[in-house]
């Protein structure tokens, strides 16, 4: 695999909060989450729950499916990284 993804609460943060110029207490408030659920987001300790996700779409007019995805990178990209080194191959069978 490439180099690591972004996590989704980057991208929260540096496309849309930076720009608004919102604070996390005012984007946490407007999604109607706590501040700590948020800035464990955007801080990269949590990864984003479906729900989550609904509510930033909700507020910026973007599609679940791009928020999901790049959790769904991240969260493959993480996996990789602590692949199990005993999984073998099935044997193969003729049908």
């Amino acid at each position: 695999m490439t180099g690591k993804p972004t996590h989704p609460g980057t991208v929260l943060l540096e496309d849309i909060m930076k720009p608004l110029n919102l604070s996390v207490t005012e984007t946490a408030r407007l999604l109607g989450v706590s501040r700590k659920a948020l800035s464990d987001l955007i801080n990269e300790k949590s990864s984003l729950s479906p729900e989550m996700a609904i509510r930033i779409v909700k507020a910026t007019n973007t599609s679940p499916e791009r928020w999901m995805n790049t959790q769904q990178k991240l969260t493959l990209w993480t996996a990789y990284q602590n692949e199990q080194k005993n999984v073998k191959l099935f044997p193969l069978t003729t049908i």
